[in-house]
């Protein structure tokens, strides 16, 4: 554990810092369109597919500048580049609460786009990877604990803010907090350090070099699929699984009773994991999770749905989504190394993005078409691409 001297004053600052503005970036720029969203197209006169499209169209914007904004930060630092996201993400929310033709729509979700992709998960980490260094793990998992209330809180008070002042004063507000509170902490509260790279050798100290893959060839085409074909599963489910669960005969009620095991299941592993499970191989705790996850479908299948199976698949869920959150910033760390950190991380979540956006729309066409349970199959069958490109990545060996 840090020292309270490295939390206030050292490098460990960045966890709580980056913990507070991860709190406030997903809260108003990624969790509330499932509430927003069916007001706005009421609001106007727009389809419900039309409207959430828009929210589609910013996670695709997010993938494709990703891989930029990682390497702004390798060179730059996230307390230069994390502020222009939450700037350009107030920026996107007011304008969000005034347009109203739809290209304009489409055009403001697509700077907000660009603002998750320099606010979100993926630019923490890499912030976190250029001031730690390899050493990066225990901050990165932290970091989480704090990011996995997101969720907890945004919903609840996007509800009571909308109840009060309508979705546009909602979104009013969110601007206000990431110009006032979110900017400000990236850009005068993050550490400047970066971190020294690690020595070649360390035979004086009698324990072997760390080696590392090349971001490059069959290795990081395993790692970017893997992610990518997970990311099918949460984007996916967040968007139909509560439903799915009624049309199943589940009460109203009792689906969102079950829906909300799924934040604290997370937050759960994850501690779990920062207490217990830190010398253990981050693409183990990957593999781990994915099989969690892939034996949750499995009973869905083999024992049918009930409120006990909905329940028990809603924590493992949970639980392997919490893991897999951490494995996505520290598994590129322990294969391929400290070096280009940022731009590593920025590459892996172009895809994850991409199919980010996409799963609910490819959902919602299954399940149209075909039925639920084929919804559930296909999600299923991502998460088994994923385990399978986990599986077939080899480890570097330590060089003596």
């Amino acid at each position: 554990m840090p020292a309270w001297r490295d939390v206030v004053f050292g490098p460990w600052r960045a966890v709580p810092v980056l913990g507070v503005t991860q709190i406030l970036a997903w809260g108003a720029l990624f969790y509330p369109p499932v509430l927003t969203v069916p007001l706005i197209a009421a609001d106007r006169g727009w389809s419900a597919a039309f409207s959430m499209g828009g929210f589609s169209l910013g996670l695709l914007m997010a993938g494709l500048v990703s891989p930029r904004i990682g390497a702004a930060i390798d060179r730059h630092g996230g307390h230069r580049v994390m502020p222009f996201g939450s700037l350009t993400g107030a920026i996107g929310l007011i304008a969000l609460a005034h347009v109203d033709r739809p290209l304009a729509y489409l055009a403001v979700w697509a700077l907000i786009g660009a603002a998750m992709a320099a606010s979100l998960y993926d630019p923490a980490f890499a912030t976190l990877g250029r001031i730690f260094g390899a050493r990066a793990r225990p901050a990165i998992t932290a970091l989480t604990l704090a990011g996995g209330f997101a969720s907890t809180v945004s919903w609840p008070v996007t509800h009571l803010l909308i109840d009060a002042i309508g979705w546009r004063g909602t979104y009013l507000v969110y601007a206000v907090l990431l110009a006032g509170v979110a900017a400000p902490l990236h850009a005068f509260a993050l550490p400047r350090a970066r971190a020294e790279p690690e020595p070649p050798a360390r035979a004086a100290a009698g324990a072997p070099a760390t080696a590392v893959l090349p971001a490059k060839g069959l290795a990081f085409a395993l790692v970017a699929t893997a992610f990518a074909a997970y990311a099918f599963v949460p984007s996916g489910l967040a968007a139909h699984l509560l439903a799915i669960f009624q049309r199943f005969g589940l009460e109203p009620g009792t689906a969102v009773a079950i829906g909300a095991l799924f934040g604290p299941s997370q937050v759960a592993a994850r501690l779990i994991e920062f207490l217990f499970a830190r010398n253990v191989h981050p693409l183990d705790i990957a593999r781990f999770a994915v099989c969690v996850l892939v034996l949750a479908f499995l009973g869905l299948a083999a024992l049918g749905l009930s409120v006990t199976v909905a329940a028990l698949f809603a924590v493992m869920f949970g639980a392997a989504n919490g893991l897999i959150t951490i494995a996505r910033g520290t598994v590129p760390l322990a294969l391929f190394g400290a070096s280009g950190y940022g731009r590593l991380i920025g590459r892996i979540a172009g895809p994850f993005l991409v199919i980010q956006a996409v799963a609910p729309l490819v959902l919602a066409f299954v399940a149209e078409r075909q039925s639920d349970t084929a919804a559930l199959a296909v999600t299923a069958a991502f998460a088994v691409v994923a385990l399978v490109c986990l599986a077939l990545i080899r480890r570097p060996q330590p060089r003596s």
